[in-house]
């Protein structure tokens, strides 16, 4: 990661801009630039802090060989841009990083306890020391955000001045200067002592800072600052309430991902060199006009031919809404998934495949009746597959899922035609289950019982994060749902022990709703673990049904039962029942919904109701 310069750039020889000569602080993995570090993340390098830059100077700064495209039509249509790159490398070898900017710029000097700006405390170029005590100088702690995305610094002047200076944000200075040392008596806020040199008002501790009116009761209110973008005072403030955050809290920033499988006929690359063409191509339904268009755009030989143009433009237009009204984002997502669901449930056994095949999807040699007695079937061996990750936008303060106008903040001040992404080269494990069978236990009255306590409470928790509660999304919970939820997480940790790959290596892919009941689990890592066939050895259906026959049985007991099995409210606000991190939650870059929406007992059966458990008879 580079820090932008403090000048403007001069030009070299010729007029041309010369070789970037920045100073490097850390390093990062290409998967944290999407999922940990992207754009508008806070970073601790050492004893400093940075936040992650927009992408508005990305295509200049961005090295192409380090930061290469990779494209996946699907997911390019739902998001509405031509292509993904991977973020760049930031290694010892690497040309360029992720630009970063200092932030917070607030800091404080642990001997001569200063608190100022970092440029006040005139530190030697390059190095974050205090100028007077050469000390190294110590970050703000505490920042602010509001639910739009904006982030600041915490008005340390307001907050010491709060009991003599009741006026506006914008009130005259006292002229004084800020100190903040640590008394020691404890470890928490009150601890951490503030006062002003001007004598006019009373040292303060922090306590009470992270109130939820603490800053509206001093009048303050957002003004729209976004430091990642180098915007300090835009023309227009946002005026939400302030809310205050510890610069390390993960409600600081929250990614938007979303994914896609590279499915036929997009999986062999073909397409690619098509990517910045389809809405133009989409205009066209003769093939005459579009060959025209071809030759023109390429000028002179197509490298894709018509008739796989042709093929590519139905498989788009078959995933076309119907109807004139526009779909929301949620139900392009979910047509999405439904499109995967097939091309999993069949597979591409019979199709002639060529090595840039990115999708292998086939049926297993052993007798597949086996898993019947379970209540599985369909069982497919995925060979091979690629998923992209994109970067959408970001959010703070609130969950980006819990409402339909959530407050996504996006990556750049003007709109790009790319989005940062990564791709995941693995294997994995389709099965389904009995529709027949699962169609009967979901009607059972204990059943729906349970999930309707589940998804009653998750959707307080979504109408208590919306900003209008009748805006609200509606909770996903259903019986068939948390059932496939609780079953991958039972399987992935008897993968985890059994074969040998961490529990973070595996990760879920859910279809659950009224015409689909299906689960794949499949390497979540880009390393060698995701490529050595040894999940997809576990897919035979005499190694399935060992396996989940284990699973369930394994999944009987906690070590924290009898109160986890008997728990009438678990997790946060009440969204698991018999579910905790001793038996079936995971890590959270392997779950899908955050280790919510999770019950052990619709695998084995509740203590007073054996009948909820889809595999209570394994246990019988």
């Amino acid at each position: 990661m580079t820090p932008p310069p403090a000048r403007r750039r001069r030009t070299g020889a010729n007029g041309t801009t010369p070789a970037h000569n920045l100073p490097r602080r850390g390093a990062v993995r290409r998967a944290q630039a999407i999922t940990t570090y992207g754009v508008g993340s806070l970073v601790a390098v050492d004893h400093e802090s940075f936040i992650v830059s927009g992408l508005d100077d990305a295509d200049r700064s961005w090295n192409e060989d380090e930061s290469p495209r990779i494209h996946e039509r699907r997911l390019a249509r739902l998001l509405g841009v031509d292509y993904f790159r991977l973020p760049p490398a930031s290694d010892d070898t690497s040309k360029d990083g992720l630009r970063v900017r200092r932030f917070p710029l607030m800091h404080s000097c642990p001997e001569c306890n200063e608190l100022q700006l970092h440029r006040d405390f005139s530190p030697p170029p390059g190095r974050s020391v205090c100028g007077t005590c050469e000390v190294d100088l110590v970050p703000s702690r505490f920042v602010v955000a509001c639910e739009a995305g904006h982030l600041g610094e915490f008005p340390y002047w307001q907050w010491v001045h709060r009991s003599h200076d009741r006026g506006p944000a914008g009130a005259v200075r006292c002229g004084g200067r800020l100190r903040m040392r640590t008394s020691g008596r404890t470890s928490s806020l009150r601890s951490i002592v503030i006062s002003c040199t001007c004598g006019r008002a009373p040292e303060v501790s922090m306590e009470g800072s992270f109130r939820r009116n603490a800053l509206k009761d001093l009048g303050l209110t957002c003004r729209g600052t976004r430091p990642w973008l180098g915007t300090s005072a835009p023309a227009d403030s946002c005026g939400l309430p302030l809310r205050t955050l510890q610069r390390g809290s993960s409600a600081v920033w929250q990614p938007v991902l979303k994914s896609a499988l590279s499915i036929p006929p997009w999986s062999n690359g073909r397409a690619d060199p098509l990517a910045e063409h389809w809405d133009a191509l989409r205009q066209f339904d003769d093939p005459t006009h579009i060959e025209i268009y071809l030759k023109g755009a390429f000028k002179g030989a197509c490298p894709v031919p018509l008739d796989e143009v042709m093929a590519l433009l139905d498989a788009e237009r078959e995933e076309d809404p119907d109807g004139d009204a526009p779909p929301s984002f949620d139900h392009r997502y979910r047509a999405l998934r439904n499109k995967e669901y097939e091309r999993l449930r069949s597979g591409n056994d019979d199709s002639a495949r060529s090595r840039d095949e990115q999708f292998v999807c086939e049926t297993p040699l052993g007798d597949r009746t086996v898993l019947d007695p379970l209540g599985v079937t369909g069982p497919m061996l995925v060979k091979k597959l690629r998923e992209v990750r994109a970067l959408k936008a970001f959010t703070r303060l609130v969950d980006a899922e819990s409402t339909t106008d959530a407050k996504e903040m996006a990556l750049s001040e003007t709109p790009l035609r790319w989005l940062p992404a990564m791709e995941v080269r693995g294997e994995g494990v389709f099965l389904r289950l009995d529709e027949d069978r699962l169609g009967v236990w979901e009607k059972e009255s204990a059943v729906t019982e349970r999930v309707e306590r589940m998804r009653a409470a998750h959707q307080r928790v979504l109408d208590q994060r919306a900003d209008d509660p009748g805006k609200a999304v509606p909770s996903p919970a259903t019986p068939r749902l948390v059932l496939l939820h609780t079953l991958a997480h039972v399987l992935i940790n008897e993968w985890s022990l059994e074969a040998g790959y961490p529990a973070a290596a595996l990760r879920e892919r859910l279809y659950a709703d009224d015409e689909m009941a299906g689960l794949l689990v499949y390497t979540a890592t880009s390393d060698s673990a995701g490529s050595l066939g040894g999940l997809v050895a576990q897919g035979e259906p005499e190694s399935l049904d060992r396996t989940i026959r284990s699973a369930v049985r394994r999944a009987e007991w906690c070590s924290s039962d009898p109160l986890c099995v008997e728990c009438e409210v678990s997790a946060s606000g009440g969204t698991n029942l018999a579910a905790c991190h001793a038996c079936v939650m995971l890590p959270e870059t392997s779950c899908e919904y955050n280790n919510i929406l999770l019950d052990r007992a619709l695998l084995i059966g509740a203590p007073d109701e054996p009948r909820t458990g889809f595999f209570r008879h394994v246990l019988d």
